[in-house]
């Protein structure tokens, strides 16, 4: 069955896979970017069951001017992949409070202002279903990641919790934990490195910086492969919450479970009879 997909961050990497998948299997997509031609060269051109339109997540009037413009032309949106994103890398110190703030502005507020401007007319239809592309560091914090995982988290809060407000409207959620794929985040486009130097950390910086530079194009994990996985997920009647997604993801997630699990029960002696004693 045809669907409508919004997707962002459409003009390259993982979201031009998925909305090229997405075209081939017969969908609707309406394929958003900050330069819409981006996304027009990315997907050979304009054609018959594709919107390419701008947005900026940033910005909450572009998101509700292309929610507008996806149901004057399709009717409808039935799924929402939050997809767009960046990535601001370094030590904390090293990361200034304008960065941070900024990281958190693209990948924690861009897809909220997405879905904001989604979600009414996915209530109206009582049926969707919003997808969001964490990351690995949405789960498990990473050196040299504090900005991004700081955002990631929030996104798993986000979304874990957006559950439950919406699902009497007929609407799914799923996040999407990536562990490395070649999705361009670490092109110059996406990445951002700290802009604030301390003595302490430039051995450091300098040495992991030069490391993830060597990273670009060399992940293991196939970004159509995963847009795939995901065009799979969003045609179940009954999606999964969370779709953890590549082996070197799984294996940390599955690590991380385990070490939570470890605390909670190290923490029965102390935490566990902490109410008040009324006697």
């Amino acid at each position: 069955m045809s669907k409508v997909f919004l997707i962002t961050g459409a003009g390259r990497g993982l979201g031009a896979d998925l909305a090229r998948q997405a075209l081939e299997a017969g969908h609707h997509v309406v394929a958003t970017a900050r330069r819409p031609e981006h996304v027009l060269e990315a997907l050979g051109g304009e054609q018959d069951n594709l919107l390419a339109t701008a947005l900026d997540i940033t910005d909450p009037a572009t998101a509700r001017n292309a929610v507008q413009a996806a149901v004057e032309r399709y009717g409808r949106i039935d799924v929402l992949i939050n997809n767009a994103a960046n990535f601001y890398a370094g030590y904390f110190e090293e990361v200034s409070d304008a960065q941070m703030r900024a990281q958190i502005e693209t990948n924690l507020f861009g897809p909220m202002n997405v879905t904001r401007a989604v979600l009414p007319v996915m209530r109206a239809q009582r049926d969707g279903h919003v997808i969001t592309v964490s990351s690995l560091a949405g789960a498990v914090g990473q050196e040299f990641c504090v900005a991004y995982a700081a955002a990631k988290f929030g996104v798993e809060g986000f979304m874990e919790s957006l559950r439950y407000d919406v699902e009497p409207f007929g609407i799914r959620t799923t996040i999407v934990e990536p562990g490395f794929f070649r999705t361009e985040l670490l092109v110059d486009a996406s990445t951002t490195w700290a802009e604030l130097s301390i003595d302490d950390y430039a051995e450091r910086t300098a040495a992991t910086k030069k490391q993830w530079q060597s990273m670009n194009g060399q992940q293991a994990g196939d970004p159509a492969k995963l847009a795939a996985a995901l065009l799979t997920i969003a045609g179940r009647q009954q999606p999964p919450a969370r779709f953890v997604a590549g082996s070197d993801a799984i294996e940390a997630v599955t690590a991380k479970a385990g070490e939570l699990l470890a605390q909670a029960d190290a923490s029965r002696e102390l935490g566990a009879d902490l109410a008040h004693d009324d006697a």
